[in-house]
């Protein structure tokens, strides 16, 4: 049978069923014809062992009641006796009759025939003769005889029923044999449709499959192509056009960031540029209270140059490619120019610094390590309180950096700690404070990853948040990478 190619997917899956079922379908329904049968044939040697065995019990009991009453009339003679024999003679005929029926072989009709015969001739004595003419010795032993018939006939029933029983036997085997090879045929069909079918409709499945899964991580790179029925082809095509628009979105969104990023930052530098000529006392002498006002305003003011800086560079990051620059450098002295560099906003929220730091020489990118180290301990000081305390710790642990950030902050709920590299997504700001873009921890996540590293939120040793930094020393095969460009989900945690 020759099926014509189905166009659409739903065409194919019935196709796909069709031959996958149809030689199932085949082997079951021969499968029950073959049972039906059986049953049949079992209940057939039933009924004729039953009938058989009854019959034959009547032919013992009905024999043995003539006898009884040629005793009786041996020692009664009465001529109600006869009568009653009479009865009884006609009742066994009618059993051997039955018997002739039923039995299939010659041997047991020659043994009915016999049976007959002989109590034809003992009713024509028995019906025929005066009492006192008869010979009641010779009836007797005739009975006799006749029960070693009976018993005979009994033999051939029973052998009449394993007969039956052993055909029965082999037709169940013969069927169980036919059923098995049918099987066995039929399975390397089923197998051949499965994988017909399965490869037929698995390669456009793994082909959208893939196409969702680099359209849910962010990368537009890759056009979308699907080949298989009409209805997956389509859905190929729009996916295609959804790929297009998410870029075009993309680029939009990472337009306008770069386009408002600078519009902000010349108003905000004619902020700072205010705020320094007030600290310097351009403008005349300040107050200790105006001081510490203008002071406030320049710390936040250089805070929000570093968000729109961080904007800037997140549209780069997400737009061209990034690669890794590897390059040896000291871990200590990288730290320390950090902590120099925010020392102003340390300062102003009186945090104190434990810094435990091994002098580690790293092979990783030192722009991208910087990135890390800043977002982490801005993050640290915006969720510090005043006079809190602020960890940084390095080690080395085995071939791997172990880079650990805490805080005595409020730490990060649990429910939230699965958003929190998540860009975009800010945390509830501590009072006082400017809220966040929500980029800082996705770069940090981002650039460990760059590095064959990953990033944890743990517990138990500081109170607020603690954040623990993996990542290989020497790393083996680290080759320049590209970043495809991205969509950031709508979620994550300030820095």
């Amino acid at each position: 049978m020759i099926f014509p190619r189905p166009r659409s997917l739903s065409g194919l899956v019935l196709l796909g069923l069709a031959l996958i079922a149809l030689p199932l379908v085949a082997a079951l329904v021969t499968g029950a014809v073959q049972m039906r049968r059986l049953a049949e044939a079992s209940e057939l040697i039933v009924a004729e062992g039953v009938q058989g065995t009854r019959l034959t019990q009547d032919l013992f009991a009905q024999s043995t009641l003539l006898e009884r009453q040629l005793r009786l009339y041996q020692v009664l003679g009465d001529a109600k006796i006869v009568e009653a024999y009479a009865t009884l003679d006609s009742r066994l005929a009618d059993i051997e009759e039955q018997l002739r029926r039923q039995m299939r072989s010659d041997q047991a009709h020659s043994q009915v025939n016999q049976h007959q015969a002989l109590r034809e001739d003992i009713s024509a004595r028995m019906l025929g003769t005066p009492q006192g003419q008869l010979a009641f010795d010779a009836l007797l032993a005739d009975f006799s005889k006749l029960q070693q018939i009976a018993d005979r006939i009994y033999e051939q029933n029973n052998t009449q029923i394993d007969a039956g029983v052993a055909q029965l036997r082999t037709r169940t085997q013969r069927a169980q044999q036919q059923m098995f090879w049918g099987f066995a045929l039929l399975l390397p069909l089923t197998i051949a449709a499965i994988v017909t079918f399965s490869l037929r409709l698995g390669r456009p499945l793994r082909q959208i499959d893939r196409a969702i899964s680099e359209l849910g991580s962010g990368s537009f790179l890759r056009p979308i192509r699907i080949s298989g029925p009409v209805d997956l082809e389509r859905l190929g095509r729009q996916l295609e056009w959804l790929r297009m628009r998410l870029l075009e979105l993309a680029e939009d969104r990472n337009r306008f960031l770069r386009h408002m990023s600078h519009e902000l930052k010349t108003p905000l530098a004619n902020i700072r540029e205010g705020t320094e000529l007030l600290m310097d006392g351009a403008v005349g002498k300040l107050e200790n209270s105006q001081r510490e006002v203008t002071g406030i305003l320049r710390e936040n003011g250089i805070r929000l140059q570093r968000m729109i800086e961080n904007l800037l560079s997140f549209s780069a990051w997400q737009t061209s490619s990034v690669g890794v620059e590897l390059s040896q450098f000291r871990l200590r002295p990288l730290i320390k120019q950090i902590i120099e560099n925010q020392q102003l906003a340390l300062l102003a929220q009186r945090v104190r610094l434990e810094v435990n730091v091994e002098d580690l020489t790293l092979n990783a990118d030192r722009g991208k390590m910087r990135l890390i180290l800043e977002n982490l301990l801005s993050n640290a000081v915006k969720y510090t309180p005043r006079s809190g305390t602020i960890f940084i710790r390095a080690r080395a642990d085995g071939s791997d950096l172990l880079l650990e950030v805490g805080d005595t902050g409020p730490g990060i709920p649990a429910e939230e700690r699965k958003q929190v590299f998540d860009a975009f997504y800010t945390g509830k700001a501590p009072s006082g404070n400017v809220k966040g873009t929500g980029i800082g921890l996705s770069v940090v996540m981002e650039f460990v990853a760059a590095h064959q590293g990953c990033i944890d939120i743990v517990d138990g040793e500081w109170p607020g948040a603690h954040f623990r930094i993996r990542m290989p020393l020497e790393p083996q095969s680290l080759a320049k990478t590209e970043t495809p460009p991205r969509i950031p989900e709508r979620r994550a945690h300030a820095a």
